[in-house]
């Protein structure tokens, strides 16, 4: 029996449409997602001050992607549409990473297994926890594969080669100053310069905040965090004792934050 012309076995397809996924991917700088003492931290290169790659979700849950940026737009649109309808349902304790990364993994394996052209998007959703051993982090790649992750992940540009240099410097429990250093320096060529801090995205997931613990870390907070890892000594704080974490002082460049108001929507900084 002769095959129809122009026929593509369904195997072939999956490969074709996992390489070109790939390739997408690859092309983009890679973005770091680690647990640190008092939550978890997301950093990434990014010189765009309006489109972003890391968010918030709701409450405890942030989202972080690389790839092409319209297509992981729409992802973390619909998980925050997802989670307000069932918070606003049911209870807010009832939205969690897994179920949104089980959102996810349905949604991107029905589009590469029923479109021509897969999403060439990976993505994490991270939940923090009561404590270390609470937090959650899944992976979810383009062809919906979920894979719960622990300690750190990195996806997107030389994932491998970024991640074996994390690696080398990770350890459980580290203060936000080493592991945003841990970050940055996994995220830099042996002997090439860090990006500034202008050119830099990061946010954390920090537990130790009342209510909404997602937070964007910019400008001379930012600074401050870098400088205290080059010298090897714990930021200082402003807060006073019993208010939380030292990401809690007011810098004045920060955006005001509701206890139960209005997410962060990744639209402004």
């Amino acid at each position: 029996m002769s095959m129809p012309f122009g026929y593509v076995s369904p195997e072939q397809e999956m490969r074709d449409k996992a390489d070109f996924a790939r390739k997408g991917i690859a092309r983009g700088r890679s973005v770091v997602v680690l647990q640190y003492e008092n939550g978890i931290l997301f950093v990434a290169p990014n010189a765009s001050r309006a489109l972003h790659k890391i968010s918030e979700i709701y409450d405890r849950i942030g989202f972080a992607a690389v790839g092409k940026y319209n297509e992981f737009e729409a992802l973390r649109l619909g998980g925050i549409r997802y989670a307000d309808i069932n918070g606003y349902t049911y209870a807010r304790s009832d939205v969690t990473a897994r179920g949104l990364a089980n959102l996810y993994a349905q949604s991107l394996g029905m589009v590469f297994t029923e479109s021509r052209k897969p999403y060439e998007v990976e993505i994490v959703v991270a939940e923090v926890g009561e404590g270390p051993e609470d937090d959650q982090i899944y992976r979810l790649t383009f062809d919906g594969s979920v894979a719960d992750e622990h300690g750190f992940v990195v996806m997107g540009g030389v994932a491998e080669t970024v991640a074996g240099r994390l690696k080398d410097r990770f350890s459980q429990g580290m203060p936000l100053h080493e592991a945003l250093d841990a970050a940055l320096a996994a995220l830099t060529e042996p002997g090439g310069e860090r990006p500034p801090v202008s050119q830099l995205e990061v946010a954390v997931l920090d537990r130790t905040r009342v209510h909404r613990k997602f937070q964007r870390l910019a400008g001379p907070r930012l600074e401050r965090l870098i400088a205290a890892a080059s010298e090897g000594t714990p930021p200082e704080s402003t807060a006073t004792p019993g208010e939380g974490s030292p990401l809690e002082a007011d810098d004045g460049d920060s955006p005001a934050t509701a206890p139960e108001g209005d997410i962060d929507t990744g639209s402004s900084d």
